[in-house]
């Protein structure tokens, strides 16, 4: 099946919760999708860790706009932990990465306001297989051997995992799958311990 090239708008819909229509008001989706960028340009070989880290590789060529926005950041600043870049612009990531679906083809995008007065847009998956497939990709990634598991996949579940992501992994799947989720992790690198650290730090600024 075909299925979106980024993994940002994979994390997107993977997120989105069919049974009420939209992503969890809980979701820690912008940490994710930030997660998931910095995931596809580490996989692609565009940013590097070097002693925790992320710096960026070479001069890479990158046509989605999500992407390029955030290798833009990250050239033109000093070194930053992943975590750091984990916990910034969420909010127009978040609806870059919406635009991108629905430009795409992969979601319906219809604009409404809340309480009548608030803008919001209301994200409407156009083929619920596509959801499926993925969260199929997850669950195959905890159980095929690990070197047959795609990275992007693997990508998948350790960001599913570490945001808690329950609509796909609950607690009791986490748990009886923890080793092999730090098989996975290895795979994609620093991602999964970034993401894991800017959630602490930003449930401890907000107070729990």
């Amino acid at each position: 099946m075909a299925l979106p090239g980024s993994l940002t708008q994979r994390v997107y819909l993977l997120a989105h919760d069919p049974d009420k229509g939209k992503v969890g008001m809980f979701t820690e989706v912008g940490a994710m999708l930030r997660a998931a960028a910095l995931a596809d340009l580490y996989l692609k070989g565009h940013l590097t860790d070097e002693r925790g880290r992320a710096v960026v590789h070479g001069r890479p060529a990158v046509s989605d706009q999500v992407l390029a926005g955030l290798l833009e950041e990250i050239a033109a600043a000093k070194p930053r932990k992943w975590q750091h870049w984990i916990g910034k612009r969420h909010r127009p990531t978040v609806a870059s990465v919406r635009g991108q679906l629905g430009d795409g083809g992969w979601a319906r995008l219809e604009p409404y306001k809340i309480v009548g007065l608030f803008p919001a847009t209301k994200v409407t998956p156009r083929d619920p297989r596509v959801r499926k497939e993925l969260v199929g990709r997850v669950k195959e990634a905890l159980r095929a051997p690990v070197g047959r598991v795609d990275p992007a996949d693997a990508a998948l579940a350790t960001i599913a995992a570490e945001a808690s992501l329950t609509i796909v992994l609950d607690r009791k799947t986490r748990r009886a799958s923890r080793r092999r989720l730090l098989e996975l992790s290895v795979l994609t690198g620093p991602i999964g311990p970034a993401l894991h650290k800017a959630i602490q730090a930003a449930h401890a600024e907000s107070g729990g």
